[in-house]
C-alpha cells in the first residue's frame, strides 16, 4: 500500500514539474514578446532602425518557444491525462500561446514600419497618442501575464475593461491622421504606414485582452468572451 501511495505521490510530483516547466516557458515567451513591443514602438517614435531590427530577431525565439510551448500541452494530454482543473490550465496555456505568437507578428509589422520609415522626414500628428497607446498595450500584456501567473480574477477583469480605453484613443489617433492626409496629402504614404503600425497596436490590446480572458475560465471556469461590462464588474464585486 505505501509502495503504490509512493508511486503516486512521484507520478504526481513530476506532473507538477511539468505543468511549471511550461508556465515557466510561458512567461519568458511574454517577457519575449513585451521586450519586443518596445523595442517595435520605440524605433518608429525615434525614427531608429536598429531597435526594429532587433524587435524582428526576437520573433524567431518567440517563434521557438510557442512550438515548444505547443509539444509540451500535446505531451501531457497525450500521457496524462489531465483532470478538470489541470485540462483547463492547459487549454489556457495553448490559447495564450497563441495570443502571444500573434501580438509578436504584430509587434514585427510595427518594427517593419519603423525601418521603412526611417530615412522618411515627415510630420508625425499622432505621436503622443501613439505612445500612450504603446505604452497601455504594453502594461495590458504585462498585468494579463501577471494575472495569469497569480490567477486573478480581479486584476483579469480590470485589464479586459482597459481595453475599451485603447479603442478610444485608436479611433482619436485615426481621426487625426485622416486629417494629416488632407492637411498634407504629399504625405499620404508615410501617413498610411503610421495607419497599419496604429492598428497593429490596437490588435496587441486585443491581443492581451484575450489573454486576461483565459485567466477568467482557467480560475473560475467562466467563458467571458462576449461578457458586457456589468458581468464583467459582477465577477469581482
Amino acid at each position: 500500500m505505501s509502495e503504490k501511495l509512493s508511486y503516486k505521490q512521484h507520478i504526481s510530483a513530476q506532473f507538477n514539474a511539468e505543468l511549471d516547466a511550461i508556465k515557466n516557458d510561458l512567461l519568458e515567451m511574454g517577457g519575449k514578446v513585451e521586450n519586443q513591443i518596445e523595442l517595435a514602438t520605440e524605433a518608429l517614435l525615434q525614427t531608429d532602425s536598429e531597435p526594429a531590427e532587433a524587435a524582428i530577431l526576437i520573433d524567431r525565439s518567440i517563434n521557438r518557444l510557442e512550438v515548444e510551448i505547443d509539444e509540451q500541452c500535446a505531451r501531457i494530454l497525450a500521457r496524462r491525462q489531465p483532470a478538470a482543473s489541470d485540462l483547463r490550465l492547459i487549454i489556457a496555456i495553448a490559447k495564450v500561446t497563441t495570443d502571444l505568437e500573434r501580438i509578436g507578428d504584430e509587434a514585427s509589422k510595427v518594427a517593419r514600419v519603423a525601418i521603412k520609415l526611417a530615412p522618411v522626414q515627415s510630420p508625425q500628428p499622432t505621436e503622443l497618442r501613439f505612445r500612450r497607446i504603446a505604452n497601455h498595450v504594453n502594461r495590458m500584456l504585462r498585468q494579463s501575464l501577471d494575472a495569469f501567473a497569480r490567477q486573478s480574477v480581479e486584476q483579469a477583469v480590470k485589464v479586459v475593461l482597459s481595453d475599451a480605453d485603447i479603442d478610444d484613443d485608436y479611433h482619436s489617433a485615426m481621426t487625426e491622421l485622416q486629417q494629416a492626409m488632407r492637411t498634407h496629402p504629399d504625405h499620404i504614404e508615410y501617413l498610411m504606414e503610421q495607419v497599419w503600425a496604429l492598428r497593429s497596436l490596437e490588435r496587441i490590446g486585443d491581443h492581451a485582452s484575450s489573454i486576461a480572458e483565459q485567466v477568467v475560465y482557467l480560475a473560475r471556469g467562466v467563458d467571458i468572451r462576449h461578457a458586457d461590462n456589468e458581468g464583467l464588474r459582477n465577477l469581482i464585486n
